[in-house]
């Protein structure tokens, strides 16, 4: 299976830091965020990596180069302006190939276990859910017996790791900016979602003082 690395955003609420670095390369706990994700790739088992990027992108192919440092393939989806989740999935899908493929935002800290997640036949996509941080109190979605769905009165956050289906994003036009819900959604009406609580270490670094506190845990 490959692997997607969401690393496109501008990164707007990491302001004055992303100014003039991408928030992947954001150092936290001594190496840069994605370099994390990276190192569990590699742990987990993967070879195949995918990194979109626009802003600040070629900073992000200076820093990792080919991946050969891990011993990984690393190609690159570069994106003229942020195509959101989708359309940057979307836009990569020449380089992911027609199997099912890993997906993990670039500005989450986590220690999942990517080689433990997998999607099962029909099914469109595979969500790690997780408790709702203070920043998100409401949730996104609701899971039932190994479904996940828009309803229900209890909802968990949506980590940023899942793994997809290229059919999920077959509508999606090559270059145009759309986001993910509205596909999840309509596979979840389908039924053809499934996914987990994860209950592990878990941070959403969408600012500079969950970035600040995120360092301080690690570098204990």
């Amino acid at each position: 299976m490959k692997a997607m690395i969401l690393a496109a955003g501008r990164g707007e609420r990491m302001r004055p830091l992303t100014d003039h670095t991408p928030k992947p390369l954001l150092p936290v706990g001594g190496k840069p965020l994605i370099v994390w994700h990276l190192e569990r790739l590699v742990k987990a088992g993967f070879k195949e990596v995918v990194i979109n990027h626009a802003h600040l992108g070629e900073q992000i192919e200076q820093a990792l180069g080919d991946g050969a440092m891990w011993g990984l393939n690393i190609q690159y989806s570069p994106e003229k302006k942020a195509l959101e989740t989708a359309g940057g999935i979307a836009n990569a899908l020449p380089l992911l190939g027609d199997a099912p493929f890993l997906v993990v935002n670039g500005d989450v800290f986590t220690e999942i276990d990517f080689a433990t997640l997998q999607l099962d036949s029909p099914n469109l996509a595979h969500l790690v859910m997780v408790d709702n941080p203070r920043q998100h109190p409401d949730g996104d979605f609701s899971l039932s017996a190994g479904k996940v769905n828009g309803q229900g009165n209890h909802k968990f956050t949506f980590s940023g790791v899942g793994i997809y289906h290229p059919k999920l994003f077959v509508d999606i036009e090559r270059d145009q900016a759309a986001k993910l819900a509205p596909l999840l959604r309509s596979a979840m009406e389908k039924s053809l979602v499934t996914g987990e609580h994860y209950q592990g270490v878990w941070h959403d670094i969408g600012t500079p003082e969950r970035l600040t506190f995120l360092d301080k845990q690690l570098s204990h």
